[in-house]
């Protein structure tokens, strides 16, 4: 862990959202039961058509109770006629009338339940609709809670990732090269908090000039070589080209020339890069490169300081030809800084002079030095 935000507003919030889930999730689970609704649903069906066989029960005893009050008016009547006429007892009379006003008596009970259970049927036949509109509405409640929950977790997700960003910790394992910050501080984003690096994986920055990073290609293999690395040109650390960025920059020469420069990253290879841990490469730490653009076995080489350009731009030597100064024009293939490849106006074996002075000029008398 590298630097922790101060996390109490960030908890606040993440406490603040899951509230939020918590209640949009026990509401939604609300509307998502059915249970009791579903049950009442078949309980009031169920009430329904039961009154309406009552319904049609009393229907049909009302019927028959009619019948019967009819039987015992028409009876009664009869009763009283032969009553009058000394047929029938009082006794008999009494229990006509008696007979008549049960029956009468059963007619009107009847009525009074039928309508009642009339008006009960009426009433009730709407009760398994509206609880069925009553589950639609919670359905549709339901399906607008469910959408209202999932922004309460899409928000839930950014306070979970603020308050995981809260905490930064090292994306590789390495050392602190620089921490500007130390004390705890309000920063604005994009402050630099430290540098960290992986000193068992240094890489090598170089600025090459525009005109010669053209030559320059991906996997082109280069020699690292300085005191830092403890080896001078020749007996460096092996590397390759791993990157030519794309753009130049103006940088300006240590005899205050600008100059446009290429950065180009040089890589060790694993060999080379286990024996840079073992020199305790650094960052910043100065080497110089040589890179390899082009090679050739069994060439003609000179000394690429004895190379001169004649007026028309062809290159030209100065020979030693029984012990004076010649000019001889050669055709050069690659070259660097330090040799070059003559593939044409040259034998070997032939003595050139090295970093010819201004004043020399062709038929001066020279003497060979150094074995040269």
């Amino acid at each position: 862990v590298l630097a922790r935000i101060v996390s109490e507003d960030l908890q606040n919030d993440l406490a603040e959202a899951q509230a939020v889930v918590d209640r949009l999730q026990a509401t939604l689970a609300e509307k998502q039961s059915v249970t009791v609704e579903t049950t009442a649903k078949r309980q009031a069906a169920n009430f329904v058509e039961a009154t309406a066989h009552t319904v049609e029960s009393l229907k049909a005893q009302l019927e028959s109770a009619r019948r019967q009050l009819e039987y015992a008016e028409s009876f009664l009547s009869d009763m009283r006629r032969l009553a009058a006429t000394g047929a029938e007892t009082e006794d008999a009379l009494e229990r006509a009338e008696v007979e008549y006003v049960r029956s009468r008596s059963d007619v009107a009970q009847t009525t009074q339940n039928l309508e009642g259970s009339e008006a009960m049927l009426a009433g009730m036949t709407l009760l398994p609709q509206l609880i069925q509109d009553y589950i639609d509405r919670k359905s549709l409640e339901a399906r607008s809670v469910n959408e209202q929950l999932a922004e309460a977790r899409a928000r839930l997700r950014q306070v979970e990732l603020r308050v995981e960003r809260g905490v930064m910790t090292s994306p590789i394992d390495g050392v602190i090269l620089e921490r500007p910050v130390y004390s705890e501080q309000f920063l604005d984003a994009g402050t630099l908090l430290m540098e960290i690096g992986d000193l068992s994986d240094v890489e090598v920055e170089a600025d090459l000039l525009s005109q010669e990073v053209v030559a320059v290609h991906s996997d082109d293999p280069v020699e690292i070589y300085g005191s830092t690395v403890g080896g001078e040109l020749g007996h460096g650390l092996e590397g390759f080209v791993q990157r030519i960025y794309p753009q130049a920059f103006t940088k300006v020469s240590s005899l205050g020339v600008e100059q446009q420069r290429v950065k180009t990253i040089v890589r060790f290879k694993p060999a080379a890069q286990a024996r840079a841990v073992e020199l305790h490469l650094g960052v910043d730490y100065r080497v110089r490169v040589r890179i390899f653009t082009d090679e050739k076995s069994g060439a003609l080489v000179v000394p690429r300081s004895s190379l001169f350009q004649s007026p028309e731009g062809d290159w030209q030597v100065f020979v030693i030809e029984d012990g004076r100064a010649t000019v001889q024009g050669v055709e050069v293939g690659i070259l660097n800084d330090q040799a070059a490849e003559i593939t044409a106006g040259l034998t070997e074996g032939q003595s050139v002079i090295v970093a010819p002075e201004s004043e020399l000029r062709a038929g001066m008398r020279v003497r060979a030095s150094n074995g040269g």
